[in-house]
């Protein structure tokens, strides 16, 4: 299950890097999101894939209880993810009024016109 999962998180890794550079606003905000839910499942993977007891202590013993440092950090990870994707979309939307393309390079000789 572990190999599967760094696949799959090698995948989501290699796809947002690839959106990050082209040319265009919608597939940088779509990078931006997979680079984010592949360090979700990075940090979820990496905090070992077990079934185990409640983490409180006295209901379990202590070595099948669940550590939840990482479902908090994917927990706040999510939340801040969701802000910074909205806030690049609407700058997104804001750069396309005003350019009229979502092409960066067309944004740029726009700029100085």
């Amino acid at each position: 299950m572990t190999v599967v999962m760094a696949i799959v998180v090698g995948g989501l890794f290699a796809a947002g890097s690839y959106l990050l550079l082209r040319r265009s606003i919608v597939r940088l905000i779509i990078g931006l999101a997979l680079l984010g839910h592949a360090t979700n499942l990075f940090v979820f993977t990496m905090g070992w894939l077990r079934q185990g007891g409640v983490p409180l202590i006295g209901l379990s013993p202590s070595d099948r209880m669940a550590d939840p440092v990482p479902q908090a950090l994917i927990l706040t990870a999510i939340v801040i993810g969701f802000a910074t994707q909205a806030f690049v979309l609407v700058l997104s939307y804001r750069a396309h009024e005003e350019t009229g393309t979502d092409d960066l390079d067309q944004m740029k000789v726009t700029d100085l016109l």
